[in-house]
């Protein structure tokens, strides 16, 4: 039976505020572009998107091409070796490719698919194989269209001369969207676009990955690597990045990608739509999930109804001076009617049927034809539709259903079969969910005045730079996402920082503060506090059947006794807070640039510039030939200039003017703005709730 409502705070421990300021009617995301996000790197630079052109070191990925070995070279021996590691049939095609390229011509070299190979560890020897033999071949790894069989795709790289039109190279060539025989005659799905790793055209000089900034609008960052991959050919788990950010949103963040020429992004900049790339240099390392400091939020709240303006200062500046409880926000727990700690639950209880039906069932909220889907796969059990009807991005249903279609009846394989980083996910939402109820009883018993005896506290030679929440990476939000495509993703290292139990000498010397205390993400590394907090982790895991000391089921990776566990601070308070309270008119007027608005403006500017008739002297300091650049850290409008720039796009003088409260601070790459602006408002920041507001 479906659930009938979406996940509310309450559910999930959210309850306490800092403050007893009272807060004010606002409504959060009128427009996307009232949530502005960027990234913060590891080197606590805030990542903006300011430049477009290519950078000043430039690579050809063909500069290495006359150091490759031969396409027509002897390659008797290899060959041998390969009918031993792969069997004669894959050793007759892998020739006749090899004969085809050694007589050149102009035509395209098909790909070769060798057999289906279920093994993980045969087909990595496989690539090696071929890098070690045949370097200016290029391998990757196809699955069936039946989503259970895998097979080896081998294709002509650029260095035997094969270019875009020889060996289907860049997005494919014209072997895109066929259907091929295998070896034994079976039909394959070839429509996936090629992978570029393995091509070893690459100057020693350079570093391995591109780095750029990806500014995306109301987009998923997994949607918008997709769209970018489609176009070169690549595949989504090309792509390295720190963490998703949110969909309905303006965000900017920094990506990797492996041995791809800059030249050959920045042109897709001409043919994207609401995305935009730029800011490239090359890197010797790639990017990982939680390899990020944090996150710069610009945040306005529309539509703004207080008693006074007064009021309204008093709670925003008492947000920037009392911070907030550091929850984890709604979006840990899904926006589905299904929450994912709920899911979490049934994996650490060990009941695979349930987890599996958690998953697959029909919810609430959703759309009406995935709805139906769901409602005739739990009625009839036809896997073979489900699969085809379900959209890409609900991943864990579909790596469940080819898993069942393989194995019936097998649960636990079916959910071993969702990408780790998701169904990892799942038991760290239940994590998340002990902690905010312990968080919301520490505030509600002891207040937020003290440390108190017991408190857990960072021990002060650890200086953490960031509460840690061990195996919590960024990948909430994800149970129905798109932004989920990041199978070979690996979760970031576990690592538990130094802590201690307050007690009675450390209160007499008053060493610490409120700010330092921090609560436990349960684990087999993890101390509990020793106050009367440290009870309701377990009183709650046994109210839901779960056991934090022992395993209940043998199945390691869906067990808190085989996870480390961490810590996360309790309280957070926003970094470098600015904020202003302005007036506007048009609800269909921006209220905050956009790195895209600064680039157009900058356009503008430019080309103002150069139609402009010379001045008659030069100026020593400013050249005739230099441009000068509008500044990009620059303080925020004030509301009267704000109020100008949106009548000028449209706004009525005869309409009454509105109140809007904009917002800019920084959070650690863990922390939630949600429950910044859920502190602000003293309300629900439920989507739900919000579109309530926003009519």
């Amino acid at each position: 039976m479906a659930r009938s409502s979406s996940v509310t705070e309450a559910e999930v421990g959210i309850a306490c505020f800092t403050s007893s300021l009272p807060g004010f009617r606002g409504v959060l995301k009128h427009r996307y572009s009232d949530f502005i996000v960027h990234e913060v790197a590891r080197d606590g630079s805030v990542v903006r998107l300011t430049s477009l052109d290519l950078p000043d070191q430039c690579v050809d990925a063909k500069e290495e091409e006359k150091a490759a070995p031969a396409a027509d070279a002897d390659h008797s021996k290899a060959l041998e070796s390969f009918s031993g590691l792969c069997g004669e049939a894959d050793c007759r095609a892998l020739r006749g490719l090899l004969e085809k390229v050694a007589a050149g011509g102009e035509g395209e070299f098909s790909p070769v698919m060798l057999s289906p190979d279920a093994d993980k560890a045969h087909r990595s020897e496989v690539h090696n194989f071929f890098k070690k033999n045949f370097k200016f071949l290029v391998t990757d790894t196809v699955e069936h269209s039946d989503g259970v069989q895998k097979y080896i795709r081998v294709r002509v790289g650029s260095e035997a001369g094969g270019g875009r039109g020889r060996g289907g190279g860049g997005r494919g060539g014209g072997d895109r969207g066929r259907k091929r025989k295998n070896m034994n005659g079976s039909d394959w799905g070839d429509d996936r676009p090629f992978d570029s790793r393995g091509s070893s055209s690459w100057p020693a000089h350079a570093g391995k990955f591109l780095r750029f900034h990806l500014c995306k609008e109301n987009k998923d960052t997994q949607d918008a690597l997709g769209v970018i991959g489609k176009m070169l050919g690549l595949q989504s788990r090309s792509f390295g990045f720190s963490g998703t950010k949110d969909k309905r949103a303006v965000t900017t963040q920094q990506v990797t990608v492996f041995k791809v020429p800059a030249n050959k992004i920045a042109a897709l900049n001409k043919r994207l739509y609401g995305i935009k790339v730029g800011n490239f240099c090359y890197v010797k390392e790639g990017l990982g999930l939680g390899q990020l400091m944090g996150n710069r939020f610009t945040i306005t709240l529309r539509g703004v109804v207080a008693e006074s303006e007064d009021m309204i200062k008093a709670a925003v500046d008492g947000l920037g001076k009392n911070g907030f409880i550091n929850y984890y926000g709604l979006q840990r727990f899904g926006s589905g009617s299904v929450p994912t700690h709920l899911i979490g639950a049934a994996l650490l209880r060990g009941e695979w049927k349930s987890a599996v039906h958690l998953v697959l069932d029909p919810r609430e909220g959703e759309r009406d034809d995935i709805k139906e889907v769901r409602e005739h796969y739990k009625q009839h059990g036809d896997i073979d539709m489900a699969l085809r009807n379900f959209p890409r991005h609900l991943v864990a249903e579909k790596a469940i259903l080819q898993c069942l279609r393989k194995c019936p009846g097998n649960y636990l394989q079916a959910l071993k079969g969702i990408p780790r980083p998701l169904r990892m996910m799942y038991v760290h939402a239940y994590q998340s969910y002990l902690w905010n109820h312990a968080a919301s009883m520490r505030v509600e018993k002891y207040g937020i005045s003290q440390v108190i005896e017991g408190d857990l506290v960072y021990t002060k030679e650890s200086h953490p730079g960031e509460a840690t929440s061990v195996g919590t990476s960024e990948v909430d939000s994800l149970t129905n996402a798109s932004e989920i495509d990041i199978c070979l993703e690996a979760l970031p290292e576990e690592n538990i920082q130094s802590v201690k139990l307050v007690d009675s000498e450390d209160l007499t010397k008053g060493i610490y503060s409120f700010e330092d205390v921090v609560l436990p993400l349960p684990g087999s590394q993890a101390l509990f506090p020793g106050n009367e907090v440290a009870q309701i982790y377990h009183e709650m895991a046994k109210k839901d059947g779960i056991s934090l000391t022992e395993n209940a089921h043998g199945v390691k990776e869906f067990s808190i006794t085989s996870m480390k566990g961490g810590y996360r601070r309790v309280f957070q308070k926003p970094i470098d807070f600015e904020w202003e309270l302005m007036t506007y008119t048009d609800d269909s007027a921006s209220l905050a640039e956009t790195d895209l608005d600064i680039l157009s403006k900058g356009k503008l500017t430019e080309a103002k510039v150069a139609n402009e008739p010379a001045p008659s002297g030069n100026s020593a300091s400013n050249p005739p030939d230099c441009k000068l650049e509008e500044p990009l850290e620059t303080s925020m409008p004030t509301s009267e200039t704000s109020l100008v720039e949106n009548k000028s796009i449209g706004s009525s003088d005869t309409l009454p003017s509105k109140l809007a409260v904009k917002l800019a601070f920084t959070l650690p790459a863990s922390s939630y703005a949600t429950m910044a602006i859920r502190e602000l408002l003293k309300d629900s920041t439920s989507v739900a709730y919000q579109k309530t507001l926003d009519c």
